[in-house]
């Protein structure tokens, strides 16, 4: 199983709050919240190399709450050596002020 660490983490959320601009841009369906966590998990699901069996499937349309809990599950015991990921999420959102 491939796991990230705290540092690579914060260099993905790093990464899409400098490109916000463009990524809500060419992403123009839902709010600027659920287009920049869909991305931070879908960067999580190519970094960790997740399987179809291991992505996050969603019935109905998903909002931020979803993607959020997606992005946590996802990086459920991938976490080397464990981090809280959540204050870095938040920053990623304080980002869109």
């Amino acid at each position: 199983m491939t796991t990230i660490t705290e540092g690579e983490f914060v260099r993905i959320v790093d990464g899409i709050a400098r490109d916000r601009d463009s990524i809500i841009k060419h992403n123009p369906l839902g709010t600027d919240e659920e287009i920049l966590l869909w991305m931070l998990l879908s960067c999580l699901i190519s970094y960790l190399n997740l399987t179809d069996l291991e992505t996050p499937c969603f019935s109905g349309k998903p909002d931020a709450d979803t993607y959020r809990k997606a992005v946590l599950f996802v990086l459920g015991d991938r976490r080397h050596p464990d981090f809280d990921p959540v204050p870095i999420i938040k920053r990623l959102m304080c980002a869109l002020n």
